[in-house]
């Protein structure tokens, strides 16, 4: 492996004005400068550099799509041979990560909360904790995580990774209160009332979105973000239905296949699949098998019915036939998901859409004064550099905010 990550950064041309960065990486990660200080051997210097630009490079490292990011933007990709940036970005936050020298600023005497464990949460949690405020993370779940931990197959994100991340929060002086609902118990009013001067919102999106066909109450049915929180609990049997179009999608089909089952298939409705190409390779090299131009009738115990649709060469529906069983013993259904609503049905005057998101203003601040959020609960599920990059620049304004109370 490191011979190999050193290989590639000896590829990296050094551009000076490299478009991996600059029009590749939504965070704006300065790559040409972390693989000088890689290839000088100041390895230290480029993990420290990582994490104050993205506290979870660690994960994106793994996680982003980097074949339409950095890597797709690399100039050398035009021969069909990107540097693999990625497994650079991951040696070295991954071999550095316990090092990091960790300068906080003085106290400053004001208290933080933030709602929610995912990558937006962590990323303000760190990003206030260097601040010098005094922080607590509250998450539902009894580990930390959100969606990298409970929407992510351990495959593509090791637990392991996170563990250590909690590991550092505590170096930080993070106070973190698992197994704790905003919205139960304690509401964010109490939060204000215990003198936490600003609240971030950073709760995802783990709820499930209906397919709206009938039969989704059924035994042999589930909803691929509950399946990925605990595959161990479900017994699918020898052949699932996917259907979905997307990375969660790819997910729950690649999990299927390591959980014992032997026969998985992907229902898309167009042409073709909303996942990343490299997640779709991956999942036909997992032995997963695609049905594409089919949309769900209904579901039934012997497994999913479809409309199948006919197209033509420019993706318009020229035709359909059916309903026709395609026989499963489990469906998973895989269609996005939806924020979690018990927070903001028990806070008073704070926006939402018609879907149930937060509403922000351009500072990322809500509808209440000192109450702040971003990634997936305000923009839908996206994925993990973006909830961060919003997540970032959010912090920011939040710190301005606190300078006024």
């Amino acid at each position: 492996m490191a011979v190999h990550v050193i290989n590639e950064a000896k590829r990296c041309l050094q551009c000076k004005k490299p478009a991996c960065q600059m029009s590749g990486c939504p965070i704006g990660t300065h790559i040409p400068e972390m693989i000088r200080l890689f290839r000088e051997g100041k390895g230290q210097e480029a993990a420290s550099m990582l994490f104050e630009n993205n506290p979870v490079s660690l994960f994106c490292s793994l996680v982003c799509d980097h074949e339409h990011q950095c890597e797709g933007n690399c100039v050398r990709a035009k021969s069909g041979n990107a540097v693999q940036i990625s497994s650079i970005e991951h040696y070295i936050s991954d071999a550095f990560f316990e090092k990091l020298e960790l300068k906080k600023a003085a106290p400053k005497g004001k208290k933080v909360a933030v709602v929610g464990s995912g990558p937006a949460g962590l990323s303000v949690a760190v990003d206030m904790a260097m601040r010098g405020y005094d922080v607590t993370i509250f998450e539902r779940k009894d580990l930390l995580g959100g969606t990298m931990r409970y929407g992510i197959p351990s495959f593509r994100l090791p637990r392991t990774l996170l563990d250590r991340y909690v590991k550092m929060l505590r170096k930080l002086g993070v106070h973190i209160r698992p197994n704790t609902t905003i919205g139960g118990a304690l509401h964010l009013d109490d939060l204000f009332s215990d003198g936490y001067k600003a609240i971030f919102i950073g709760s995802g999106t783990l709820r499930a979105r209906r397919l709206g066909v009938p039969g989704e109450a059924l035994g042999n049915v589930h909803y691929a973000i509950d399946y990925l929180q605990n595959p161990d609990a479900y017994q699918l049997g020898d052949s699932v239905a996917v259907i979905g179009a997307g990375n969660s999608a790819m997910d729950a089909a690649r999990t299927a296949l390591r959980q014992g089952s032997r026969f998985v298939t992907v229902y898309v409705r167009g042409t073709q699949t909303s996942a990343s190409h490299r997640e779709m390779e991956y999942a036909m090299a997992d032995g997963v098998d695609f049905v594409y131009g089919v949309s769900a009738h209904e579901i039934t115990d012997e497994g999913p019915v479809f409309i199948q649709k006919s197209f033509d060469e420019e993706g318009n529906v020229t035709g359909e036939s059916g309903p026709t069983l395609f026989e499963a013993d489990s469906t998973i259904i895989a269609v996005s998901q939806g924020p979690k609503d018990k927070l903001v049905s028990t806070t008073t005057g704070l926006a939402v859409t018609d879907r149930g998101l937060v509403e922000v203003d351009e500072k990322g601040q809500t509808s209440r004064e000192g109450i702040f959020s971003a990634g997936d609960v305000v923009t839908g599920p996206r994925n993990v550099v973006l909830a961060a990059k919003a997540a970032k620049e959010v912090a920011a304004n939040m710190a301005a905010y606190l300078e006024t109370v």
